[in-house]
């Protein structure tokens, strides 16, 4: 009842979010710290509760060894899922031409300003060898107040090999982490509680900063990528269920509080710990979402990728340079590997993004135009991205036969249960004796 009930507050949250940006602009953008604050609670949880989740998955099960294996087998799933990605964003791009009839609403001087400091941005970015080397953490505090997901993966990788090596040793410890880690899990709930105050100011600041209209010419560009989401979805994350024999309903039915926290904030540390816990429920070992969640948002940032796919062609259309197969095969390739390891850095896409076109001599002046609507691109690349990872954990899960179907069957019952006490409860509101012969008709199915 609770998560239905937030679910609901959330969509309310959303749409006064757009009425108030919209009436009361000026009003709608003080109300930006709503969201920040929010955000911040958010990343206090990540570093505790990843750490605590991954070590007692893998110590927990004493079984160091298979790690390895199903270390491989997520690299290779997160490259072919990827190479989906691009190759979708790339068609999509072709197909309907985004860039081609753009008109500017930027001054020349205001979107050369915003070049120059994307430009700026992007001496952040590293190179491939210094990408690999910033994998292995200094110290376990230090990536975790960075929020560096994947140092503090292989520290507890490492932490919980060691503890496996100690046996019974270690018991003390495994046990403290395995409390700490149903703690964190209970404060994750409690800080979903300000979700929809936090929703509220991100989507009010927004609309209020840029307005309603700033959709009108953008509209080919939004439109064609949110197209390329969902035929992403459609012709990759859906039949990878059907192959694995898992239902994308039940699946999406049971992510639509944390989906719908990634995309209303897109922030995808909103939605992390929350979507953890809703996989581990789901009938995902502890150990497969410890190592495959955090580790896909490095590597298997699949709406992030198709997106850099479609702004790459865009970019050139916008200019006027006509890309042909080959040039567009290679800068493909080198975004596979430009956009890993920069999850964690703010509107990374954007920063990959204006490096990538600059190293092929297009100018970066699309980088700028898309500033102005990437908090709307950002939250579907954001959703996407999420269903992605959790979509992975379950394929890694049934590659190594360890999904559990019985807590998957009675995870969707507790929903629909869940689902149908809020509607009676809502009849009850209006109609209390409709509500008497609803219940009666369920009672008499279920006998």
């Amino acid at each position: 009842m609770k998560h239905s009930r937030l679910t609901a507050l959330i969509f309310i949250a959303l749409i006064l979010g757009i009425i108030t940006g919209h009436f009361a602009p000026e009003f709608a953008v003080k109300m930006h710290p709503f969201a920040a604050i929010f955000l911040r609670m958010v990343k206090m949880i990540i570093a505790p509760l990843l750490f605590a989740t991954l070590v007692v998955g893998i110590a927990g099960h004493g079984d160091a060894k298979s790690l390895g294996k199903i270390g491989l087998k997520t690299i290779i799933y997160f490259e072919v899922v990827t190479t989906l990605a691009l190759a979708i964003g790339l068609s999509m791009a072709n197909i309907f031409k985004p860039g081609v009839g753009f008109v500017m609403g930027t001054s020349e001087h205001a979107v050369q300003m915003q070049a120059a400091g994307l430009m700026a941005a992007t001496q952040a970015h590293t190179s491939v060898s210094e990408m690999i080397t910033n994998i292995f953490p200094t110290s376990l505090f230090d990536a975790m107040s960075q929020g560096n997901l994947l140092q503090i993966v292989v520290f507890s990788i490492f932490f919980a090999i060691a503890m496996c090596a100690c046996k019974e040793k270690a018991r003390p410890v495994l046990d403290f982490l395995n409390s700490v880690s149903q703690i964190m899990f209970k404060f994750t709930e409690y800080v979903m509680y300000f979700a929809p105050l936090g929703i509220f100011g991100a989507i009010a600041a927004t609309v209020g900063a840029n307005g309603l209209a700033v959709l009108k010419n953008y509209f080919k560009v939004i439109g064609a990528l949110y197209l390329a989401f969902a035929v992403f979805v459609l012709l990759v994350l859906i039949i990878v269920c059907k192959l694995v024999s898992i239902s994308f309903r039940s699946l999406i039915k049971a992510l639509q509080e944390p989906a719908l926290l990634a995309f209303t904030t897109a922030s995808s540390e909103a939605a992390f710990p929350k979507a953890m816990e809703i996989m581990e429920r789901f009938g995902v070992p502890k150990n497969i979402v410890g190592f495959v969640m955090p580790t896909g948002y490095t590597f298997n940032l699949d709406g992030s990728t198709l997106y850099l796919a479609m702004a790459v062609i865009f970019s050139s259309q916008l200019v006027g340079i006509h890309l042909d197969l080959n040039q567009q095969i290679i800068i493909m390739l080198a975004l596979m590997l430009t956009s890993k390891g920069v999850a964690g850095v703010p509107r990374a896409s954007l920063i990959v993004l204006a490096g990538t076109l600059a190293s092929f001599n297009i100018p970066i002046v699309g980088v700028a135009i898309l500033l102005g609507i990437d908090q709307i691109l950002d939250m579907g690349r954001t959703t996407v991205n999420l269903i992605g990872n959790c979509v992975a954990t379950v394929v890694i899960a049934r590659w190594e036969n360890v999904f559990n179907y019985d807590k998957m069957k009675q995870f969707v019952k507790q929903s629909q249960e869940e689902s149908i006490g809020a509607g009676i409860q809502e009849l009850a509101s209006h109609h209390p004796k409709k509500k008497e012969l609803v219940t009666e008709e369920i009672e008499i199915k279920e006998g």
